[in-house]
């Protein structure tokens, strides 16, 4: 096995931490850097990985297919880097012609040579020494022009020169003391970079904004709660909408031919709807938006007036679905009120199709089939002043961890978790700048007899079943990478394994223990015509709060080590 820990980069790593800097700690500048243009991301070489899903529509997919169901049991590590950070660690490694790039909680941003492992350069974001941020990782990098962008707990964009990681510069764009934090790789497409920010559970009012690439200079700002006057306010009683949340924190997916980027979002403010009656445009929908200006061409909103913390915000996989001979132009969203929603995307709208339930879900009495709004039982909605269950948990059935789509198998993969419920005590809450704003009290129960929560399921589109599903006794937050290859790979589950599975039938083909939990999305890349594949493990956040949550309802105790590692592996040579 040639698998080797690079120790002069881990003893960087670890010393580095002694200062406090906003300096790129400099080892080898990139010579000859690939500038990333709109034609690569839009149609990026087969080698690299350029952006947050490999491709702007979202897949999490690849053409490589040197690691295949015949050979993958003979895949082995083969550089390892310690990112010297403990906590969450989100964020797939983003690959340029040989040169990776990573983020890590903390705002940590890394160049990595991408075939050995050496650190060439490193970024440390100055966080001031007091900030507010309930989630406290990073998702992630972006690759535009000669830079790399990058977005902070402190509510900032920051550019990178990517050959050196020399800051460029660096723009406010919201005020932290006000509960606005960035956990969110940025979209950059069309000469933009478009955040949005975390914050729903802070009171909040949450946005999109486009930046300029070259400047940073602002230059759109789109609202997701209207203000008086816009379209959608009326769904918001009194002053509500200034404090409605409808947070933006994972990116978004880009249609080159309609021009529309599309974003999720996430629950209103507080969590406890009868205190806000309405629908609360937008939140927990999907917002198709106007690259140029930032107008909202068209929504869905999955369910209205959301009182389960439910938040949308995982952008749909932008794909084609076939439906009673007809071939659409479809957004795929697994859903964390645990519906798989299939809807059609045109130039200036979208359009319901068809909603299935892929886990256990009690809080939906029916769904509409013309226009999918969901009719709720009331037994299972939560409400002031008293204790409701219902399922599954505010977790949902899909959390963050994206989904993927592979053409060749036609099936959409989804890190999924079933049998777990939630209650909510309801309980009044007035708001305060910067802190919490939920006005509730949880807990989480398994459904009786379970034995598993965790899974991967594999649906056909086409024609709405599923077809495959494989199970963990773990709760799942893997996100999901699929390959020409016809396989998958995840992590995702407390026994800290790295897995690859037949896409076509899920059979289990190979596994590897790291040395903690993976969170971390999976990405592919090839380097001198050889394969890798890459990931970081670094357990936290979330999956550590569902952990801590599950162990209290079964009585364990789940012990996860921490410590950020990448993970790089291929074939032997």
């Amino acid at each position: 096995m040639r698998f080797r820990n690079i120790l002069p980069a881990l003893v960087i790593a670890a010393n580095s931490f002694l200062f406090s800097t906003q300096l790129a700690a400099q080892a080898l500048p990139i010579p000859d850097y690939s500038v990333v243009t709109d034609e690569r991301l839009i149609n990026p070489e087969d080698q690299n990985w350029l952006s947050y899903r490999g491709t702007l529509d979202g897949w999490g997919y690849s053409k490589l297919d040197e690691i295949d169901t015949d050979n993958v049991t003979e895949l082995e590590p083969v550089w390892s880097f310690s990112t010297g950070m403990l906590g969450g660690h989100e964020a797939p490694p983003v690959v340029n012609d040989g040169v990776m790039f990573v983020t890590t909680p903390g705002n940590l941003v890394y160049a990595i040579d991408a075939a050995s492992g050496d650190m060439l350069w490193r970024y440390q974001h100055d966080l001031p020494e007091t900030y507010i941020a309930f989630h406290r990782t990073n998702r992630g990098i972006a690759l535009y022009g000669d830079k790399v962008y990058t977005a902070t707990l402190d509510a900032r964009v920051v550019a990178l020169d990517a050959a050196t990681g020399r800051k460029a510069w660096d723009t406010t764009v919201q005020d932290n003391n006000f509960g606005y934090y960035i956990t969110m790789a940025p979209l950059a497409i069309d000469g933009k970079i478009l955040v949005g920010t975390s914050g729903g559970e802070l009171g909040i009012r949450g946005f999109i904004v486009a930046l300029d690439a070259e400047t940073g200079e602002e230059v759109w700002r789109t609202y997701t709660v209207p203000s008086p006057g816009e379209p959608g306010n009326e769904t918001w009683p009194g002053e509500s909408w200034r404090t409605g949340g409808a947070a933006v924190w994972v990116p978004g997916h880009y249609d080159p031919e309609l021009g529309l980027a599309y974003f999720g979002t996430g629950n209103p403010g507080p969590w406890i709807g009868d205190q806000r009656p309405g629908d609360n445009l937008y939140t927990n929908s999907v917002l198709a938006l106007d690259i140029e200006t930032g107008a909202i061409r068209d929504h869905h909103q999955y369910h209205w007036n959301g009182s389960w913390d439910w938040d949308e915000v995982s952008t749909p996989i932008l794909m084609p679905v076939e439906r009673n001979g007809r071939l659409i132009d479809a957004l795929v969203h697994p859903g964390r009120n645990g519906y798989l929603w299939t809807l059609e995307r045109t130039a200036d709208q979208i359009n319901f199709v068809d909603a299935e339930p892929y886990v256990y879900q009690n809080a939906f009495a029916s769904i509409d089939p013309e226009t999918g709004r969901p009719t709720y039982d009331p037994a299972h909605k939560p409400t002031t002043g008293s204790t409701t269950s219902f399922c599954p948990s505010l977790w949902g059935g899909k959390d963050w961890p994206p989904a993927a789509y592979n053409p060749e198998t036609g099936l959409v993969y989804i890190p999924a978790n079933d049998n777990h419920c939630g209650v909510i005590e309801g309980r009044e809450v007035t708001y305060m700048p910067g802190s919490s704003y939920m006005g509730a009290r949880t807990q989480m129960t398994v459904r009786e007899g379970a034995t598993h929560i965790g899974e991967i399921q594999a649906w056909d589109m086409n024609t709405g079943e599923e077809v495959w599903t494989q199970t963990f006794a773990s709760h799942n937050w893997g996100g999901i990478l699929t390959t020409s290859g016809n396989l998958i790979f995840s992590g995702g589950t407390t026994d800290r394994m790295f897995r690859a599975h037949d896409a076509t039938t899920g059979d289990l083909l190979w596994e590897f223990k790291t040395n903690s939990g993976i969170i971390g999305v999976p990405s592919t890349y090839s380097v001198n015509g050889k394969q890798y594949v890459a990931v970081q493990s670094g357990w936290g956040v979330d999956a550590a709060g569902m952990t801590a949550r599950l162990d209290m309802q079964r009585g364990t105790r789940t012990f996860v080590p921490q410590g950020g590692v990448i993970w790089v592996f291929a074939l032997p040579d």
